[in-house]
């Protein structure tokens, strides 16, 4: 006589799509296209960058706000030194914080405010010019990370109509800090 199969603990992954929904097809499209493993961010290899904005974008509310830490670590450390990788997150960035079903949207605006702000390398690169002539160049990736913000910006009039305050006020910061 044959016994009943012994359930097996869940293995599904929190940071994916849900299947069929066709909603939220499009987001992140793109993410697998950028060459996360040859980038760094703080931690060495971004190669982990997809997996947590995927958690962002899909997570519950705990999941979610426990990657976009972790993110944060590794693309604006401390709130104001950005990374390589971090201007190749920006547009994700931007993407998730457009769409309602992502619940830690003011968050995301407050990293976005983090990087346009950052200026961390360039400060350092005034009293020690020889880091502009380091192989790898933090400020050209400050740079490049503000101008990935300032790029996506359009998306700020948008935000700064929704009914949540949270986000709207997030969103005021960011549009004084990118003079808007």
């Amino acid at each position: 006589m044959r016994s009943a199969p012994t359930p097996e603990p869940s293995i599904q992954r929190t940071d994916r799509q849900p299947p069929g929904s066709h909603r939220t097809a499009a987001l992140l499209a793109g993410l697998d296209g950028v060459p996360w493993g040859e980038i760094q961010d703080s931690s060495g290899s971004a190669a982990a960058i997809p997996r947590l904005l995927r958690k962002v974008a899909w997570g519950d509310a705990e999941t979610a706000r426990a990657a976009l830490k972790d993110l944060r670590k590794r693309i604006c450390q401390y709130g104001f030194v950005v990374e390589q990788a971090t201007a190749a997150t920006v547009p994700f960035l931007w993407e998730l914080a457009q769409r309602p079903q992502v619940s830690c949207r003011a968050q995301i605006i407050q990293l976005l405010k983090n990087i346009a702000d950052a200026r961390q390398w360039e400060t350092t690169a005034t009293a020690y010019p020889k880091l502009l002539n380091h192989h790898e160049n933090p400020v050209a990736w400050e740079r490049a990370a503000r101008q990935a913000v300032r790029a996506r910006r359009d998306g700020l009039e948008r935000l700064l109509a929704e009914d949540d305050s949270e986000i709207t006020r997030a969103t005021t910061e960011l549009a004084r800090t990118l003079g808007d």
